[in-house]
This record gives structure tokens, C-alpha cells and sequence, in this order.
């Protein structure tokens, strides 16, 4: 729960802050403030100069605020948000590299576009419900999801949900938003984790709903009436299809409030902040952001949950400024991309590694791939299934290149079951990397 900030109103109408501003020592401090954009729990406690109270510069801060955001509006509900420097600087960064092309040596090359893909949404489906609540590792949801295993439990069949609607949204992004589309990716998201199965895909009909703060038992969000949830809604649909524009807000920025909104709205009784992030995500593929495919944004999120909570919450108590929601998702796509790099940088090096086996006579690319999971792992026992999804290729393309490389020796199967085969090194596997 943060702190509300003192009113300044009366403060600033008495037209003592003029003579402060011209100060070049506050001047400075000023523009600190407003490049980190700083809310007032973190003004009061910056060394002053002398002269200058905490709540004088929070008045002039706020003042400078007020002069001229940006204003939207939902269901009569006005929310608002400034454009500084810092906001520019990551807009110019995200339009540069995740809406345009990763140059050379972090391209992705043709080949491995479908592998990287799954592995980010894999990235992307764990983290947002871990988020959310999820207890797992991150190598057990991953092998769960490339070996399809069934969830047996609630923070499993939330990873499988995340998963299942990414992919889904994938393959919609270029349609717009409806209700109809928007139940649906609840219905995915929320099957099988709520205490009432009626609620899956489905709008909530009470107001017995508050965001409460775990740790005090303080509420710190009251959902708007469900009476509103139409018009709010309708709203939502509008701007996120956009409809209505009145001036041009950056996709960016529009991705970020869409994100919000979903929450302050919270249209569901539960899985609100996951249809939020899922929603988020459509929006920017449906831009043209098509490098968001290959990030993990919830990732950096679970990393940095207190700050996104807070986020939240100082967009709700000071004037709904959604300048503070909007920085934070900002900042977090720019650690996704630069995770992303350094994901790639570490690829193209283990790719380099695949020469000793893409030598070899008769060997494909995709199989080099395979050899070189065993080299790393000589215990792995990978099925068809499992190779299908790691490398984002049809069942029978993953079955032919594990028989030929059984064939050939380098690998040998062995029954599972009276269904399913497992492939493991073969006698010749060793023989390889001597040659």
C-alpha cells in the first residue's frame, strides 16, 4: 500500500513556487525528478537544498505535471500521462530493434525462428504465472511443456493455460477485439484454475471483488461496479481496435495502458492480470512489433514484481497519472530485448559448436541440432513429441530425423510403452566427436 501524497493545490495557487523554480540548484533536481518520474514517497526523502521544503518541490512537481499530459478517457473515468525524455529514449530503442530487425550477429537466422519462438513463449507462459502465484521450476514447466505432459496440478494447468492462449493469440493477431474474442482468451487462460468453472470465460456479476495487499490485509484497489463493466469495456474495445482516435498515441504507449486498464477494469472475478499481460501482447504483435514474439516480458516482470505492483498503485492514487504504469513496461521490454540478445549471442556460439556434427556426411542441419542436445545432456531420452516442440516442426519431420539418425547409429530407441518410443545415444554417438 504506498502512501497518498499531500494535496497541493492551495499551495500552488498562492504563487509561491515561481521564485523557487528559477533556482537553478531546484531546477536540476527537477528535471532528476522527472526523468525517473518520481512519485511523492520517494521526493520527500531526496536531500534538499536549502529553502526548499519536500512538500514545495512536490507541489512544483505536480505543477509541471498538470501543465500539459496527455488525457484519455474511460466510461467518463479521465486518466492522463506525460512524455519525457526517458519515455522518448525507450520508444526510439523498442521502435529501433523490436519493430524493426536485430542486425548482424544478433539476426535470427531462418532456421532457428521457430525454435526461438517456442522457447520464448514457453519463457513467457511460466513467468506470467508464477506471477500470478505458480509454484514450479522453470526446467520442470519446460519439460511438462515439451514433453506434453498433462497438468497434475493448479500451477501447472496455469503454465499449460499461458501457453495454450499465446500460441492462440499468435494465430489472431490481426484480428480486432470483441467480446467475443476477449471471453474466449479468458476461457483459455482461466480452464480448469477457479473455484467456480462458470467463471471461466465469463464476466463477473458482483462487486465482491478488492485487490488487497497480503502482507497489511489493506485494500488497495476497488474494481469499478459491475454496472460500468460495459461501458468500460466498450471503451476498451474501441481503443484497443483503434477506433475514434482523436490524436496519435504511439503503439508503445497504447500497449501499456491497454495493459493497465485491464487491471483497474478487472472484468473477471479471477486471471485479470494474466488476460492483462496476454492483451498487452496481442496488441503489440498486432502493431507490427514482431520481435515481442521472441521476449519474455513477464519474465523481467516476475523479476521486478514489487515495482509493477507499485506501479499500478501510483497510477491509482495520484490523478490516475498513468506516466508511472507506462515507464515500468517501457523499461521492462528493453531488459526483455536485451535478455534476448544475449539469448542469441549465446546461440550463434553454440552453433558454432555444430560444426563437429553438420560435418558429418549426411547429417542436416536439424539433426546437428538433436546430436547436440546429447552431447550436452548424454542421459536425454527425447520422444517424437518432444522434438516436434523443441523444434517447432511437424510430427513426422521430427520422427524421420530421429529414425535416420538411429539408422545411422547415433542414436537407438527404446519402447517407453507399447505407444511411445524413446531415443537415447547410440553405440556410434561417440565416435563422432573422435573423427
Amino acid at each position: 500500500m504506498v502512501e497518498k501524497a499531500p494535496s497541493t493545490y492551495k499551495f500552488q495557487a498562492s504563487g509561491d513556487l515561481m521564485k523557487l523554480i528559477q533556482r537553478d540548484d531546484v531546477a536540476e533536481i527537477l528535471d532528476f525528478i522527472n526523468e525517473e518520474y518520481y512519485y511523492w514517497h520517494k521526493i520527500k526523502r531526496i536531500p534538499l537544498p536549502q529553502g526548499i521544503t519536500p512538500l514545495e518541490l512536490w507541489g512544483i512537481v505536480k505543477l509541471r505535471r498538470r501543465i500539459s499530459p496527455t488525457r484519455i478517457q474511460f466510461n467518463k473515468h479521465l486518466f492522463n500521462w506525460n512524455t519525457n525524455n526517458r519515455i522518448q529514449e525507450f520508444l526510439h530503442f523498442l521502435d529501433m530493434n523490436v519493430g524493426g530487425t536485430l542486425e548482424s550477429p544478433y539476426t535470427i537466422p531462418s532456421e532457428d525462428k521457430g525454435r526461438y519462438m517456442i522457447s520464448s513463449i514457453m519463457e513467457e507462459a511460466i513467468a506470467s504465472s508464477q506471477i500470478e502465484g505458480a509454484v514450479t521450476t522453470r526446467k520442470i514447466a519446460k519439460e511438462m511443456l515439451r514433453q506434453n505432459k498433462k497438468p497434475t496440478n493448479k500451477s501447472e494447468q496455469m503454465i499449460v493455460n499461458n501457453y495454450r492462449t499465446i500460441k492462440r493469440i499468435v494465430e489472431i493477431k490481426a484480428q480486432p477485439l470483441n467480446k467475443e474474442n476477449l471471453l474466449e482468451i479468458h476461457k483459455l487462460i482461466a480452464f480448469n484454475t477457479l473455484s467456480n468453472p462458470l467463471e471461466e470465460g465469463a464476466f463477473r456479476e458482483d462487486n465482491d471483488v478488492k485487490l488487497v495487499d497480503m502482507a497489511t490485509g489493506q485494500i488497495v484497489h476497488h474494481p469499478p461496479d459491475t454496472a460500468e463493466l460495459g461501458n468500460f469495456l466498450n471503451d476498451l474495445y474501441k481503443f484497443f481496435n483503434d477506433e475514434d482516435s482523436k490524436v496519435f498515441i504511439h503503439p508503445l504507449i497504447k500497449a501499456s495502458i491497454i495493459h493497465f486498464m485491464v487491471g483497474y477494469i478487472h472484468p473477471f472475478a479471477d486471471g485479470n492480470g494474466r488476460t492483462a499481460r496476454a492483451l498487452f501482447y496481442w496488441y503489440l504483435l498486432k502493431k507490427g512489433y514482431w520481435l515481442t514474439e521472441y521476449l519474455s516480458i513477464s519474465r523481467m516482470i516476475l523479476k521486478a514484481k514489487a515495482q509493477y505492483a507499485r506501479a499500478f498503485q501510483y497510477t491509482e492514487v495520484d490523478e490516475h497519472d498513468l506516466t508511472y504504469f507506462i515507464v515500468f513496461n517501457l523499461r521492462v521490454m528493453k531488459l526483455s530485448f536485451d535478455e534476448l540478445r544475449g539469448y542469441i549471442q549465446r546461440k550463434n556460439e553454440e552453433k558454432k559448436r555444430l560444426s563437429d556434427f553438420m560435418g558429418v556426411e549426411g547429417i542436416s542441419y536439424r539433426q546437428s541440432v538433436i546430436l547436440e542436445w546429447f552431447n550436452k545432456d548424454p542421459a536425454l531420452l527425447l520422444t517424437v513429441k518432444e522434438t516436434q516442440t523443441r523444434l517447432a516442426v511437424s510430427n513426422g519431420s521430427a520422427r524421420n530425423d530421429l529414425n535416420m539418425l538411429s539408422e545411422k547409429g547415433y542414436l537407438r530407441s527404446k519402447g517407453m510403452n507399447k505407444v511411445t518410443n524413446g531415443y537415447l545415444k547410440g553405440p556410434e554417438f561417440d565416435k563422432l566427436l573422435q573423427g
